[in-house]
């Protein structure tokens, strides 16, 4: 057995760095407010990659002996972190600025050091979500291009497309860099009117023209052409079918000039004739939010598409229903019980109910055309119970909450024994997706649904959710 003595190691090694007089190596930080840093090239070398090419003997300058080394694009407060963190594995970002840990994330990926990033990139995340909304262009401008901040770049494109029109409509959005707008032009889940989409584009790419003013009415064709070019890659992402003819006619058509011929011919055709452009919009758009602590929105098109009896990779378009989720019902807000349940989803109306279950991450759910507890005509009576018939009806499951992969559907086969009536919160056939207080059941014993989620058994609920479905 192999005894450990880290915290020592540690303070020796902090000593090391702030006493010691056999350093080598100079490090001058910071552009403006230049500070001096006093390092061992061993230390460095060994735990830095970036530092162990840099202080080889190709690359390394020396003043007397001395291996000077400068860093302006890190400052002194980042690297005075770096440096801890190098000689004695210890961070503390406790009284740190959102800024400076920003720094110290784009410095901890330019030296390489990968557990450092790894950290620094889930805390801004974690602990500092409030600065992140506040800054977003910052950092988004700050790490868009370095590739090991993918999960804090979506982070933030995912929090705009949740509500873009506050960033869209700030000061800093003209400026914003073409390929961030690019990116977010070509998200699925950009929530907010084409036509709005369009009039910041226009305002963007005035911005970024040299020598166009914001007057149209000035304009030559020079000015329109300048203007063409510069907006040429993001014309094909804009989902003019989704434009009504009065916003066309008002807000587009003005700039016929800057959209490419084959593109505007399209567009034309279908306001005249109804005819879907050939070449959409790679963006696909969601067709409706859904308000769900339980999965995602990029979910809700699945959902969508099992609902019109589509295969789940079809590409939903303009000429498909545009489906509305109404939250009626959330257990952790209003209480997991059979009672509350019905009392809140009673009624004829088609809607779905989501279940996340206890100490796993799947996700369980059920569709109903004629709702969970229907009233009305359509029913039979057997062994006391009431029993309503629909050939609509699925039950589902999802691995998790962003599962698009290993999901799985049954579709109701014995039609008359779709929706069940008893004491039970809401039950798919005879106990197919069954809700008993805070315990949910699948058993596809009476064989109403396909046996497709092949499980016999219980589970405990985490949360569940209901909404109504309209068109």
């Amino acid at each position: 057995m192999t005894t450990t003595f880290h915290h020592n190691l540690s303070k020796d090694f902090s000593l090391i760095l702030n006493d010691a007089d056999d350093y080598n190596v100079i490090i001058q930080v910071g552009e403006n407010n230049t500070k001096e840093f006093r390092a061992h090239s061993i230390v460095l070398r060994a735990r830095s990659p970036y530092f162990k090419t840099a202080l080889s003997v190709n690359w390394i300058t020396r003043e007397n002996n001395m291996i000077i080394f400068n860093k302006p694009n890190v400052t002194p407060i980042v690297f005075e972190m770096i440096l801890k963190y190098i000689y004695t594995g210890e961070l503390d970002l406790t009284n740190q600025s959102g800024e400076d840990i920003l720094g110290l994330l784009v410095a901890s990926d330019e030296l390489l050091l990968e557990e450092l990033f790894e950290y620094v990139q889930d805390y801004l995340i974690e602990k500092l979500n409030s600065w992140i909304y506040e800054n977003v262009d910052l950092i988004l401008h700050s790490v868009f291009n370095l590739e090991n901040c993918k999960k804090l770049r979506d982070y933030c494109l995912e929090f705009i497309c949740k509500d873009p029109l506050p960033f869209m409509s700030s000061e800093i959005f003209p400026l914003i860099k073409k390929e961030i707008l690019f990116c977010l032009l070509q998200r699925d889940d950009l929530s907010i009117e084409e036509i709005i989409i369009w009039d910041y584009l226009i305002k963007w790419g005035i911005e970024q023209t040299p020598g166009l003013e914001s007057n149209k009415a000035k304009w030559n064709e020079e000015n329109y052409q300048a203007l063409k070019k510069t907006l040429n890659q993001f014309i094909p992402l804009i989902q003019f079918v989704k434009i009504s003819r009065a916003d066309f006619f008002d807000k587009v058509r003005p700039y016929k000039a800057i959209i490419p011929n084959d593109i505007y011919d399209e567009i034309e055709e279908f306001y005249y004739k109804d005819t879907l452009p050939k070449n959409l919009s790679p963006r696909k758009g969601l067709l409706t939010k859904i308000k769900s602590s339980i999965i995602k929105p990029n979910l809700a098109n699945i959902i969508f598409n099992w609902i019109d009896k589509k295969d789940i990779m079809y590409t939903r378009t303009i000429n498909d229903p545009v489906y509305k989720f109404d939250l009626i019902y959330r257990g952790s807000r209003d209480g997991i019980n059979n009672e509350t349940f019905k009392d809140y989803c009673n009624g004829r109306v088609a809607s779905l109910v989501l279940i996340k279950v206890q100490n796993s991450n799947k996700i369980f759910g059920g569709y109903s055309s004629i709702g969970f507890n229907s009233i009305g005509d359509g029913y039979f009576v057997e062994f006391g119970y009431l029993w309503y018939s629909s050939s609509d009806n699925f039950i589902f499951s999802f691995e998790h909450g962003e599962d698009t992969q290993n999901m799985k559907i049954s579709r109701v086969i014995d039609y008359s024994k779709s929706i069940i009536i008893n004491r039970a919160g809401f039950n798919f056939g005879w106990g197919s997706l069954c809700m008993t207080n805070q315990t949910l059941h699948l058993n596809n014993s009476d064989n109403a649904y396909e046996n497709n989620l092949h499980t016999n058994r219980t589970y405990l609920i985490e949360e569940i959710e209901t909404f109504t479905i309209s068109p």
